[in-house]
């Protein structure tokens, strides 16, 4: 990971989160965009670089014109989706470490629930084709995000005992959260589990409708520097400890089924592993954890996956309050993707740097070290020091 730890984010922001937000993507970006680069301090003649997904439909050079940026040195998208999320950090961070720029704007914005709603079937005919090409997948009635990940999700529920009442535990935590989130969707919203029991089926007998992400319009931004710079701004240091992706041979990002053992999640295990290496930290050393849930059992995938329980623990890690206010590792404070917004996890990046900044809605007291991640990418911060 070369000097990452000599990188820091130095300013975050964002848009509302909503279902029909009146913009188009374009401005939803330029709003959290100037509003990151604002926080930290900076104006847009400032920035010399850009990250997004590959899938974003916000153009580089419109986005420049919109915001006032005046030169770009080095732009990069990362692929993978919201598994590949935290690799946009790795990427703004290795273009500060190699020289490559001073100052990187990663952005993310859409209109995902007003505009193309990803959790439709795809028109196209599937959701792992070249574009302009159907997917064979498909054919077998695998048309929706739901569908294609509840088919590998339930090996590892079977093999571990997990059942739908397990997961809801989780939701019900992430809702809590999220009811005391000024930002989120779902905020002053909170469930109980036989609400979530209540909610119908969307895969049975894996996933209800309160198991899966929101649809969100949005966008959100974040300002990675160099830590020295960063200490001259206006923020608190935000440091970035590690940031690291992981892709298996043999994985898929959504049809995942071609591994020898669908329960074990290799990708996880070995980003993490990366990680707890290069910064010399462990999972008892995080404070709090932000954890990409698009469908609710990743989040016991990857508790499990990254040490903090073992294999099969989750399910009771979850249920004796160990991720909630108090617990061992609050997990997901602004309520996740399924609580304040679905922003292909940019939105919980944003959390963990408030919960290092000291400035969350739901601050876990004396925080240091928060832990980010998705099933291919992750990041852990820290504070200047």
């Amino acid at each position: 990971m070369g000097n990452l730890n000599r990188t820091a984010v130095a300013g975050i922001g964002e848009t509302d989160y909503s279902k029909d937000s009146g913009r188009s993507e374009l401005r939803l970006a330029a709003e959290a965009s100037l509003a990151a680069i604002r926080d930290a301090g900076l104006s847009p003649s400032d920035i010399d670089g850009m990250v997004t997904f590959a899938m974003d439909s916000n153009d580089e050079l419109e986005l420049m014109r919109s915001l006032g940026v005046t030169h770009l040195g080095w732009a990069a998208r990362t692929p993978f989706g919201g598994a590949g999320a935290n690799a946009t950090v790795q990427l703004a961070a290795s273009a500060v470490a190699s020289g490559a720029a001073k100052a990187v704007l990663v952005y993310r914005a859409f209109n995902e629930r007003s505009g193309r709603r990803f959790g439709q079937p795809n028109p196209a005919g599937g959701y792992g084709g070249s574009p302009g090409r159907a997917d064979f997948h498909a054919a077998y009635g695998l048309d929706t995000p739901a569908k294609i990940y509840a088919l590998w999700y339930q090996v590892y529920m079977q093999r571990y005992g997990v059942t739908n009442e397990d997961l809801g535990r989780y939701v019900v935590q992430a809702r809590q959260y999220a009811a005391t989130n000024p930002r989120a969707w779902y905020y002053q919203q909170p469930i109980t589990l036989d609400d979530h029991q209540a909610s119908r089926w969307i895969v049975e007998p894996i996933l209800r409708k309160l198991d899966c992400c929101q649809e969100s319009d949005g966008g959100c931004a974040l300002v990675v520097t160099s830590l020295e710079r960063a200490r001259d701004l206006k923020q608190p240091v935000v440091r970035v400890l590690g940031a690291t992706q992981s892709h298996a041979r043999g994985s898929f990002i959504m049809h995942n089924y071609y591994k020898s053992d669908l329960a074990e999640q290799d990708e996880m295990k070995a980003q993490g592993q990366m990680l707890w290496n290069t910064t010399g930290l462990k999972p008892a050393d995080i404070d709090v954890a932000m954890i990409y849930e698009n469908f609710s059992p990743v989040v016991l995938m990857s508790l499990e996956s990254h040490g903090f329980c073992k294999p099969g623990e989750a399910k009771d890690f979850i249920a004796d309050g160990q991720i909630g206010p108090g617990g061992a590792l609050p997990v997901n404070t602004n309520g996740g993707l399924l609580g304040e917004a679905y922003i292909h996890g940019v939105n919980n990046i944003l959390e963990g740097v408030r919960q290092v900044r000291g400035t969350a809605a739901n601050q876990v007291p004396g925080a240091e070290t928060a832990f980010v991640s998705a099933r291919h990418s992750a990041i852990i911060f820290g504070p200047d020091g």
